[in-house]
């Protein structure tokens, strides 16, 4: 019973495999032809960290007092209230006239002092890291054949031009146990004369108002107990485009490797905004304080990519590979807080579908 079939089913496996053979050769023929291949592909992207640094703006020991304030002549404040700086001549005298403030209750008039505070929190971060990858996205490549190394096994060669695109989002922040410190420098003015009226801001080059160019006390008073709540937010487009060149080299019929290399341009186009509150022993609510603001920017880079490729058909077939991007590291101040994202140790995951024609 089982002899009859085995003496047909040997011919007509042989058969098969025979038009299976033949139909892989007008297969590959088919793909050896085509000189361009169009690939759509789904991207993982991986090692991309976000930060947000000055925490607590002027609150912060790493911080500028004055929240970042500068004078006419370009110098930072010294003080969150004002500054006392070394003017043109030098201090001669040890009296400045290169000095500001911001209210006319820093004056003592009877004392004839002006008291100047810098405050922070002892226990603020420096910056709040994010790792909120992988992020998804995807890619349209383009490939263009220029020739085949027929003595190289069929080594294929051309180049590849792509365009893609991944959304980045991601929330920092924290709650942080915080001390104050309120440092309070009190600098005296000759008796018998009066200070402007505030605000008031002297001048680099003079002459103006002087005032001693030291203090002549100098309080540090602490605050224990206080919290602090940290929460940024941020959120981005990257569109990318590719260019370089490529090699392809078939282990089978089927079966090939693809590297390629370049140029790299990344357009991100993102926004962010924060709120921080501080809450004080002995101080009913809470001082809030919040910003932001978008940004458009150009980054310019390179990449390394390596794909395998597998050839369902002579016109179909599947890719998957990882591609190294450096793009650099963007940097911009939104409203008062820094952002930092790290686009220079990219690592993207690709798989996707091809077309050869």
């Amino acid at each position: 019973m089982n002899y009859k079939p085995q003496r047909w089913t040997v011919p007509v496996t042989g058969a098969l495999l025979f038009a299976t053979a033949v139909s892989a050769e007008q297969d590959l023929q088919t793909y050896l032809d085509s000189t361009n291949r169009v690939t759509l592909s789904l991207r993982f992207g991986l090692n991309i960290t976000g930060k947000f640094k000055g925490i607590g703006g002027n609150l912060n020991s790493l911080g500028m007092p004055g929240n970042g304030r500068r004078t006419a002549h370009g110098d930072a404040y010294n003080y969150d209230d004002g500054y006392v700086l070394t003017d043109i001549s030098g201090n001669v005298g040890k009296q400045s006239w290169y000095w500001g403030y911001d209210s006319s209750s820093q004056v003592n008039s009877g004392a004839n002092t002006i008291a100047f505070d810098r405050n922070t929190a002892i226990g603020l971060p420096g910056e709040n890291v994010n790792n909120d990858s992988p992020y998804v996205g995807g890619e349209l490549a383009y490939d263009y054949q220029i020739g085949i190394k027929e003595n190289w096994h069929h080594l294929r060669y051309g180049l590849e031009a792509a365009v893609n695109f991944m959304p980045i989002s991601f929330n920092s922040g924290g709650l942080y146990n915080a001390t104050l410190s309120r440092l309070t420098d009190t600098y005296g003015y000759t008796p018998g004369t009066t200070p402007p009226s505030a605000p008031y801001q002297g001048s680099y080059q003079g002459n103006g108002f002087l005032i001693n160019s030291q203090p002549i006390s100098s309080v540090t008073t602490l605050v224990p107990g206080a919290t602090f709540l940290a929460q940024q937010h941020f959120d981005a487009n990257l569109w990318g485009f590719r260019l370089g060149p490529y090699i392809e080299y078939p282990f089978t019929e089927k079966l090939s490797l693809h590297l390629s290399g370049g140029l790299a341009v990344g357009l991100l186009d993102g926004e962010a905004n924060w709120k921080e509150s501080l809450v004080v022993p002995g101080v009913s609510g809470a001082t809030t304080t919040t910003g932001g603001g978008s940004d458009t920017s150009l980054l310019w880079g390179y990449y390394i990519g390596l794909d395998a490729a597998y050839q369902i058909n002579d016109r179909w077939g599947v890719e998957v590979g990882v591609q190294f991007q450096d793009l650099g590291t963007y940097d911009h101040n939104f409203g008062g807080r820094q952002l930092e994202l790290d686009l220079s140790k990219s690592l993207f995951i690709q798989a996707g579908i091809s077309y050869s024609f």
